[in-house]
């Protein structure tokens, strides 16, 4: 069950998340438009697909938010610490989980 402080800490990490999804989903219509730039094709096709992979990334906490999961490590069970997750908000690993993985 979560405490007045945690809900808080989700709540802010939702924020976070919510915006970065918003400056991914910007930058990922930029890369996609065809702007005639004759640059580096393959540089484009590695910028997109790591923007598409963030933004996969950032749908999945989202998702974890709201289903109630989100912070618990998805190999052990155990809470993904706050410091973590504020560093890195789609965290699905804790760390000892996420260095076997």
């Amino acid at each position: 069950m979560s405490t007045p402080t945690d809900s808080g800490r989700i709540d802010a990490l939702r924020t976070t998340l919510t915006s970065e999804f918003e400056a991914q989903t910007a930058r990922l219509t930029q890369l996609t438009a065809d702007t005639g730039d004759p640059s580096d094709p393959h540089t484009q096709v590695a910028l997109i697909a790591t923007t598409r992979q963030s933004l996969e990334q950032i749908t999945d906490a989202l998702r974890r938010i709201a289903e109630g999961t989100y912070g618990s490590c998805e190999r052990c069970g155990n809470a993904i610490p706050t410091e973590r997750l504020e560093i890195l908000p789609h965290a699905r690993f804790c760390v000892p989980c996420q260095r076997k993985h």
